[in-house]
């Protein structure tokens, strides 16, 4: 891998991470219009260390809570029912269906999940499911001619049960062109959740699942000798910086904002690739990933 597809590769990850449209599909596809090989699963998930990195100094305040208070509720049975330790608990919970299907799926994930047809068709399947999602929350919020607004639920109401779902919802972005946030966001929103909260749950969801993965791919390409360290790191830096920005961007625009633009993009999207795909003009199956 060359500095310069490192540098491009940072660019989109950081961009795309946070937001609903699939990094992993953007990096295999930026890969693929730009003749480069596949980056890999591997590359993948270091880089994502560096925007989990971003997330991990934006929500450092809730973080500190939520460890502060988890870690004395473990002695301290009245700090239980605190919100924080509660939060805590939720995470660990919440990660628990990420870790097997990751565990299970490696081999999938690392090869045939990789094929464009599957992530054009999840780009337009999610792309889809936000959509109604977003609808359904938005005439919860406006109400109607002859119903009044519902009120939507906040981080404090979530239980065990849809603290499974969101870690269920969160499994399936291990095939590329879901989309982590994608799935999640959409997740909470059919459970009825506001969107900041789906968004900020979503957030803290992802810290576990990511920086273990990027750690046990860490290791595997330590010891396999086949990631290009300096790019690899470069990319995993430049992920940082974007990412936070994306982050500090996304919270804000969702808190007034459709996910409308990004249901369109993703469908337009997946178009693109099926087209292409059939037409012969990009190959549907990863090239030798990048060293």
């Amino acid at each position: 891998m060359s500095w310069f597809e490192s540098l491009i590769l940072g660019l989109v990850q950081g961009l795309t991470e946070f937001l609903p449209v699939s990094s992993s599909a953007h990096l295999r596809l930026t890969a693929a219009f730009s003749g480069w090989k596949d980056p890999g699963a591997a590359f993948t998930a270091i880089t994502q260390i560096g925007t989990e990195a971003a997330v991990l100094i934006y929500f450092r305040k809730d973080i500190g809570r939520i460890i502060s208070a988890w870690t004395r509720s473990l002695t301290n049975k009245a700090l239980r029912s605190d919100p924080d330790a509660r939060m805590g608990w939720l995470v660990i919970v919440g990660s628990i269906p990420i870790g097997v299907l990751g565990v299970t799926l490696k081999d999938q994930i690392e090869g045939p999940f990789r094929d464009l047809r599957i992530t054009a068709t999840m780009l337009i399947g999610m792309g889809i499911v936000l959509g109604v999602a977003d609808r359904l929350a938005a005439r919860d919020e406006s109400g109607g001619k002859h119903r009044a607004p519902k009120q939507r639920k906040a981080l404090e109401d979530l239980g065990v049960r849809d603290g499974l779902i969101y870690g269920v919802c969160q499994a399936m972005a291990l095939v590329p062109g879901v989309s982590r946030s994608g799935a999640t966001i959409s997740g909470g929103l059919f459970m009825g959740y506001k969107r900041e909260a789906a968004a900020r749950y979503s957030f803290l969801l992802a810290i576990p699942a990511v920086l273990a993965s990027g750690v046990f791919e860490l290791k595997d390409a330590t010891e396999g000798g086949h990631v290009s360290w300096g790019p690899t790191i470069f990319a995993t830096v430049i992920a940082f910086g974007v990412g936070y920005a994306v982050i500090a961007w996304f919270m804000k625009f969702i808190s007034t904002k459709s996910f409308m633009p990004f249901v369109y993009y993703r469908i337009a999207l997946g178009i693109v690739i099926i087209v292409l795909v059939s037409m012969g003009a990009l190959n549907p199956h990863a090239a030798e990933s990048a060293g």
